[in-house]
């Protein structure tokens, strides 16, 4: 038995287990041992609460009925705003028209020269305004952290109440947690300097979420 054999035996000794389950098991086990606490009222309405909170954190937000019409949202907003006409996206929306509306976006991971990504959302959390990401090979998280313009293309039925909602909602569709899990509220910023809030300090300058269903 190597060193971390023996360390791994003694967390579980303390824990009163004498076997290793899988990460499901685990989890579901400390859950039932640890009943959820009190939350607040539900919104009447998870899509308006949503994009109000959003607002408030500075994202921008557009909707449409057909997800067909994301790309002429995207190119009309970046030229409003004399951005560049490219950039990357993730597998799952390269197939939309993104030429036919004068972009050209490529499917792969961000760089560092990448100025605008286009990423999907697992889901996102009303209460706060939050999108939650999953990384993976399909969903590569360089593609919301590098770019200095983050745009997330929702499903507006993958918006839940609360952290709590959304954590359930991964551990019902994904037997294995990812390797990272990212939550985004708005434009990164930092008020570390004179206490002057700052947009873009490690991060997007500016996020804009376009609600749009499958």
């Amino acid at each position: 038995m190597n060193a971390r054999e023996k360390i791994l035996a003694r967390i579980r000794s303390a824990q009163n287990t004498t076997t290793a389950g899988t990460h499901a098991e685990t989890i579901a086990s400390h859950l039932t041992r640890h009943p959820r606490g009190p939350l607040p009222r539900p919104p009447d309405s998870l899509v308006a609460c949503f994009k109000e909170r959003a607002l408030k954190l500075s994202s921008d937000v557009l909707e449409t009925n057909n997800r067909m019409e994301v790309p002429t949202l995207l190119a009309r907003y970046l030229r409003e705003r004399k951005l560049p006409m490219r950039g990357v996206c993730w597998p799952s929306l390269a197939g939309l028209p993104w030429s036919a509306a004068g972009l050209e976006m490529q499917s792969r991971p961000a760089k560092d020269h990448d100025l605008v990504g286009v990423t999907g959302a697992f889901c996102a959390i009303a209460e706060t305004g939050t999108l939650m990401l999953l990384s993976g090979a399909e969903t590569p998280s360089t593609t919301s952290l590098l770019p200095e313009t983050h745009v997330a293309v929702l499903d507006p039925r993958r918006i839940v109440a609360t952290m709590e909602d959304a954590w359930d909602l991964m551990r019902k569709e994904h037997q294995q947690p990812p390797r990272a899990v990212n939550f985004i509220s708005g434009p990164s910023r930092t008020a570390d300097i004179e206490q002057t809030v700052t947009l873009g300090a490690h991060g997007p300058y500016r996020v804009l979420l376009i609600l749009a269903p499958p």
